[in-house]
């Protein structure tokens, strides 16, 4: 057949049709795919469990930990000592794994550690499969690449924090949801309602933000009638909300006299821990929203909120270094792709991450008291639209015309944001001239391409400017394996930031991380008093405040009644409840602090118990904390709270 020069498509038309293809081909992998795969999970799995057995686990959810391996009732509520008297101020289902490792393997902080470790390079594999179904295997080598380099990815998967757990099952829900949206079929769309479910189990209502954006890509992109994709859509989110309220409803089920008292909350009812304590009291100053405890609420001031919450000295080293190549990918990925039919799949991962990205950064500048490592979820849409967008621009240059300008400019940009978010610490000084030669040699390298250039410099050309994008985060990763540069295990950040590293340059201060196994001098010398005291007691003792119980439930598993619970302001237990457990010969000892607030039930301690001399558990002075006998009998004289 002769193919008229009228017939024959103009180099405009083949530049279209290069940019607007499918991302996704039907050709077999290429012969690099899974060795670099393999690749970056061998760096991912080092740079996570590297020095494990001194990982900054986490006091308070470690202490948990313990607990739930030696108790089921602790395991299946969350208790935070082994008799399961109160709970952790979450859901617990961040801890299973954990409490899991340390039933199979024994206390040992490498236990707990592991399955941080192995959620983290799960996530890195699957974040690799999900961007590869959208956009091919380039683009998900780039994803894995940015993610496994992400620094708050690194620091937080070495510490024993649920936004890990959270992380790895959105993932998983994304990956179902791009299925049901490329086949059309119900169930990947019910898989994905379940791992949402599971993931609120991790983190509550943080794992329900990306339903919104779930929902409008699927009824925007998926195949069928409007009715039924709404209808799915509903079906799917259904599914999320029976799997998110289980454990709520099983606790609801279960008699108050058979469960511990649920932490912060003052009606001992777990949709006032979820939608108050750990909900509303992060967007109000009413610390009692939705009968949170008064004086609990999770609304710490933290300093990071406001609407440049990602781009300050602190939060923006840990997740921000691909943000403006980001959303760069996002505009230009949905407005490249406007004219395509209404199913065009690279069109809806666009949205799919953009939204993603979208909402949870609107949320986290509206809401109070972010920790820096709260933004390790956005890490995911990052580096997918990172890589895709990477693979969208390599897509335009090769195609030519004006549009091939924007993959060097996309590197060229994400280099000079580098510097940007480095200049306020000047950590890495050392790096940048590497970062900037290598992106000078590639967006060179790549503008110079004429007609006669080799593909193989081209290909140079582009590895260089990829390799400077990552240089630098990846050298802020890096420095996380220095215990200097990891922040507090109770809000780990990479790098020289944060109070933690400034307190161990200024006053020298202990780098010694808490351990599972290993309890101080003076936890061991008192445990040592109160198990030789101990005389059919069911608590060994009762302390205020997690805090001050924590450090003994990690050396021991023992029932400790923590008063208070994680803040010390709960009201738990009750005076008449206390005075029980000691008229009965339940409970002996009070550890009190001077770091916390009074409360009626630390009140009544001081009127009725006596103090023990410091000297007899190992101690010159008390410091901030001491031990009080309520063995004697004393006096009933105006006891507080009667």
């Amino acid at each position: 057949m002769i193919v008229t020069s009228a017939a024959r498509p103009t180099s405009a038309g083949r530049r279209r049709w290069a940019v607007n293809r499918p991302f996704r081909r039907p050709e077999a992998a290429p012969r690099w795919e899974l060795p670099a795969l393999a690749a970056v999970l061998v760096v991912a799995t080092v740079l996570y469990a590297w020095g494990i057995d001194h990982a900054a686990i986490h006091p308070y959810y470690s202490a948990a930990v313990r607990s739930m391996a030696t108790s089921w009732r602790a395991l299946l509520f969350g208790g935070l000592d082994p008799s399961g008297s109160i709970t952790i101020d979450k859901l617990p289902g961040a801890l299973w794994p954990e409490a899991a490792a340390v039933w199979l393997f024994g206390p040992h902080t490498w236990a707990v550690a592991l399955p941080q470790v192995v959620e983290g390079v799960l996530t890195v594999w699957l974040l690799h499969r999900v961007v590869r179904a959208w956009a091919g295997p380039f683009a998900a080598l780039i994803a894995a690449l940015v993610l496994t380099l992400t620094p708050v990815t690194v620091v937080l998967t070495r510490a024993t924090i649920p936004d890990t757990t959270l992380t790895l099952l959105l993932v998983a829900a994304a990956g179902a949801l791009d299925k049901a949206v490329r086949t059309g079929r119900l169930l990947p769309l019910i898989t994905c309602g379940v791992w949402v479910g599971l993931a609120f189990q991790a983190k509550m209502l943080q794992a329900w933000l990306v339903l919104p954006v779930f929902a409008a890509v699927h009824q925007l992109a998926a195949p069928g009638t409007p009715s039924r994709r709404a209808l799915r859509a509903l079906l799917g989110g259904a599914v999320a909300l029976v799997v998110s309220c289980s454990w709520m409803l099983l606790v609801l089920a279960t008699p108050a006299t058979d469960r511990p008292y649920l932490d912060g909350t003052s009606d001992n009812s777990p949709f006032s821990l979820v939608f108050g304590y750990n909900g509303l009291s992060r967007f109000d100053s009413d610390t009692g929203a939705f009968d949170a405890a008064a004086g609990t609420a999770a609304s710490r001031t933290t300093g990071n909120t406001g609407w440049g919450l990602l781009i300050n000295h602190t939060v923006g080293p840990q997740v921000a270094w691909f943000l403006p190549l980001a959303v760069l990918a996002a505009v230009l990925g949905v407005a490249w792709r406007a004219r395509q039919p209404r199913t065009d799949l690279p069109r809806a991962g666009f949205l799919l991450w953009g939204g993603w990205l979208a909402v949870h950064v609107t949320v986290f500048s509206t809401s109070n008291g972010n920790h820096a490592y709260y933004t390790s979820v956005i890490a995911p849409a990052l580096a997918a639209l990172a890589g895709g967008g990477l693979a969208l621009f390599r897509r335009a240059y090769e195609a030519g015309g004006r549009r091939r300008v924007a993959l060097p400019s996309a590197i060229v940009v994400t280099v000079a944001w580098a510097l940007v978010l480095d200049r306020p610490t000047r950590f890495l000084s050392w790096l940048l001239p590497v970062a900037v030669m290598l992106a000078v040699c590639g967006a060179l390298g790549l503008w110079a391409r004429g007609p006669r250039t080799p593909s193989r410099m081209v290909h140079w050309a582009l590895a260089a400017g990829i390799l400077a994008t990552l240089v630098v985060p990846a050298g802020w990763a890096v420095s996380c394996l220095d215990p200097l540069y990891a922040g507090a295990s109770t809000a780990p950040v990479c790098g020289p930031v944060g109070t933690f590293y400034h307190d161990a340059v200024r006053h020298r201060a202990s780098l010694r991380r808490i351990g599972l196994d290993r309890p101080s001098a003076r936890d061991a010398a008192l445990l040592r008093y109160l198990t030789a005291h101990r005389r059919g007691e069911k608590y060994l003792l009762a302390a205020q405040a997690a805090y001050t119980a924590a450090p003994l439930l990690r050396a021991a598993s023992q029932p400790v009644l923590v008063m208070g619970g994680f803040t010390g302001n709960t009201a738990f237990p009750t005076i008449e409840r206390l005075d029980t457990l000691f008229a009965t010969h339940q409970l002996r000892y009070a550890l009190l602090t001077s770091q916390r607030p009074s409360t009626l039930a630390t009140l009544w301690v001081r009127a009725e118990c006596s103090p023990v001399p410091p000297e007899a558990y190992g101690r010159r002075t008390n410091g901030s904390l001491t031990l009080y006998d309520c063995r004697p009998p004393t006096a009933v004289v105006g006891r507080p709270g009667r």
